[in-house]
């Protein structure tokens, strides 16, 4: 029945007035939130974790070291005594000195009381001081931008500017100096990536729609999606509901513009299938969204749910990521389902000039492209199933090669930045772990056996009683306990020094039970096993949850049997992949132990949308004409949209490569790389093919023609 009336007009009307209102409120909120962001792991520790034990036991030795972020001054150059007191007495001028640029002081941003002392290398050749920020007023804004960027730089100005008159080299590293480079690289997060992320969606639209005004709209729509989102997250992470970390923020960006341009694509194609069968476009839109927000709610409820999984995580930022990228989605299918129809609408047919649909009653037909691959799979299912499953278990033998073991803050860069050539030379004369050793808190009477104990670990370079005040040199004890530093061989973030971790708590533990083993490396230790308890939590139960939303949508059992192994097939054989490509293309060290999980979230959540699109339409025509020819139309009709769609998607995700950090990187391209994956080959060609093998018994129990 033709819509008639006004009404259809003033809500389209309504419609877009009330999401101007809401961009106008979200838009300046939006641009704030890379400033709530954290980015320090032992923030996103589990309470079970005994490194956060250990932090909790050790405040009454040092009440403000667990505050303490530590910035590293090194002196490169021929080392004397005259060196060394200059060195010193240069870093007790630090707290005096201004923050370039401010009216604020060096030392309102340091922890009370730490000491400033310089010390040589064996070598001779290096001199080494020490300045610890307080996390907590280091967090604070100057001029709206995060404070330790420029006091790191006002440290390292100021160092240069010694280093010179002293014919010394000078360099600031540390974690506190890897800290600003981290935030300069998010600095341009919501400009930068935004940008380059709505270009690339902008050529692939033009190219898709082959009309100067068309892809106007969707685009709109996905930046109305992303300000409220980014909104609301904002709002969420200030009044700390969630935790929001540099990767979660690159992440939602892309998240939400390719989910909010794969449901437009979706909406518009089946609008033009419609206008061509109807005079009104009320009544074609009607039809439109009638047809599409099954589909487009099932595929964003699958991904919205996969990602609240998340919350389950013992890593506090794992567990954010589940409600930001949540958020994304549902904003995504709000604003594609209520501000793209009504701006569709208004607009009219003229939008998709120069090849307007008119009111001609021609259906889609079965020619071109996809046309001619739903007939190829009719064919000859059994050959099509067999070659793609060999194709995808080829790469599916690769996966024991990946490396997601873990990488150190050194290897986790795409470009050097100064804090890491200076970590670099660091190494080149200090023990790796000596900046920031392995902390053991335990009984005095039995610290002697313990110190003995940890000193025959290999990986520990030296170990001895902490000197909390080097005025007296004597080792401070409270309640019966006192530390010990063991200095390992290895950068304290690194691999290598994470494994370490469970060979000293051995041994400490089995001379004192009630012993703690803390500091960054534990830290860190204590991250990649909270990750791993994670990843074999967090699949099996988004893999049935995904598998009971298939079966309620397809009311078919087997239907969403298939598809759920053809998905995992794919995430799979992407891992396989990227295993290969890392090792022998980009070369990066390795992976973080979280890379799995997350890549597993977004490939089979995101994965099964196309599934979904293609799958439901086939259900859709089977009814009509049954499960072959319905097959075969359902591919021919969705397969340039949801081609599209897996190409947008994959471009918004490899936009993270342009931030300079390899873990971004990383989800970067396994996510291009399995959507892709998914849309050419698993989309267009197993699940056809099993479907025609299957034949009805694809609808399983439900009864359909053949």
């Amino acid at each position: 029945m033709r819509v008639r009336g006004r009404k259809p007009l003033w809500i389209a009307i309504i419609t877009v007035v009330a999401w101007l209102g809401v961009s106008g409120v979200a838009g300046p909120i939006f641009g704030k939130l890379s400033t709530v962001q954290k980015n320090d792991n032992s923030d996103f520790l589990p309470k079970n974790a005994e490194s956060r034990y250990f932090n909790d036991a050790y405040k009454p030795f040092s009440p403000n070291t667990d505050r303490a972020i530590p910035a590293l001054v090194l002196f490169l150059g021929q080392v004397d005594q005259q060196k060394i007191g200059a060195a010193n007495g240069f870093l007790q001028t630090i707290p005096g000195k201004s923050v370039e640029g401010t009216n604020k002081k060096i030392g309102d941003y340091l922890v009370p009381g730490a000491p400033l002392v310089a010390f040589p290398s064996q070598d001779g050749k290096a001199i080494l001081g020490s300045v610890a920020f307080d996390s907590k007023k280091i967090a604070e804004q100057i001029d709206n931008k995060p404070a330790l960027p420029k006091v790191i730089d006002s440290i390292r100005s100021y160092s240069e500017a010694f280093a010179k008159q002293g014919g010394l080299e000078s360099h600031v590293t540390g974690f506190a100096a890897i800290f600003a480079d981290l935030f300069k690289a998010f600095g341009g997060i919501d400009s930068t990536l935004l940008l380059a992320t709505l270009a690339i969606v902008s050529i692939i639209l033009i190219f898709v729609y082959r009309s100067p005004v068309l892809w106007i709209f969707p685009l709109f729509s996905a930046i109305m999606a992303e300000s409220l989102a980014g909104a609301v997250v904002y709002l969420m992470a200030k009044n700390d509901i969630l935790t929001l970390d540099g990767q979660s923020q690159g992440i939602l960006s892309v998240l939400v513009i390719g989910a909010a341009t794969d449901y437009a694509l979706l909406l518009i194609a089946r609008y033009r299938e419609e206008l061509h069968l109807h005079d009104s476009k009320y009544d074609s839109m009607r039809i439109a969204l009638r047809g599409v927000v099954e589909p487009i709610i099932a595929s964003g409820s699958t991904v919205t749910i996969g990602l609240l999984i998340l919350l389950l995580s013992e890593l506090k930022n794992t567990r954010s990521l589940g409600p930001v990228g949540a958020i994304g989605i549902v904003c995504a299918m709000i604003t594609i389902l209520t501000l793209l129809p009504a701006l569709l609408v208004l607009f009219g047919r003229w939008i998709f000039w120069p090849k307007i649909p008119r009111h001609d009653d021609q259906d889609e037909k079965l020619t071109g492209i996809w046309s001619r691959v739903a007939q190829a799979t009719a064919r000859k299912p059994l050959q099509f199933a067999i070659i793609t499953s060999l194709i995808l278990l080829v790469m599916v033998a690769l996966l024991p090669t990946l490396k997601a073991t873990g990488i150190s803050t050194l290897d986790g860069f795409t470009k050097k930045p100064k804090s890491l050539l200076g970590q670099e030379l660091l190494l080149q004369h200090f023990p790796g772990g000596q900046s920031q050793p392995t902390q053991i808190l335990v009984a005095k009477d039995k610290s002697a056996e313990v110190l003995a104990a940890v000193a025959k670990v290999p990986g520990v370079a030296t170990v001895a009683p902490e000197i909390q005040n080097p005025a007296t040199n004597i080792s401070t004890e409270i309640n019966g306990n006192i530390v010990l530093d063991a200095t390992l061989k290895y950068p304290a973030d690194s691999s290598q020094a994470r494994g370490v971790i469970p060979d000293i708590r051995t041994a400490v533990q089995a001379i004192d039970a009630k012993a703690l083993v803390g500091g960054i490396s534990a830290t860190f230790h204590d991250v990649d096993v909270a990750a791993k308890h994670d990843r074999n939590l967090i699949i099996p139960i988004v893999l049935i949850i995904i598998a009971i939303i298939l079966a309620l949508l397809l009311r078919s059992i087997v239907a969403a049997v298939v598809l759920l192994l053809t998905v995992i097939l794919s995430f799979a054989a992407t891992l396989g992949a990227c295993a290969f490509v890392f090792n022998h293309i980009f070369n990066f060290p390795g992976a973080d132990t979280s890379f799995p999980l997350f890549t597993f979230v977004f490939l089979v959540a995101l994965g099964i949308d196309y599934n979904i699109f293609l799958m439901t339409r086939v259900r859709e025509e089977a009814l009509k004409i049954g499960t072959k020819a319905g097959t075969i139309k359902g591919v021919t009709v969705t397969g340039g949209v949801i081609t599209s769609a897996g190409v947008v998607l994959a471009a918004t995700f490899t936009v993270l490569g342009v931030l300079p950090l390899v873990a971004l990187a990383e989800i970067a391209f396994a996510v291009a790389f399995g959507v892709l994956l998914d849309t050419l080959v698993v989309r267009s060609l197993l699940v056809p093919a099993l479907v025609h093998i299957l034949g009805k018994r694809i609808w399983w129990p439900a009864k359909l023609a053949d």
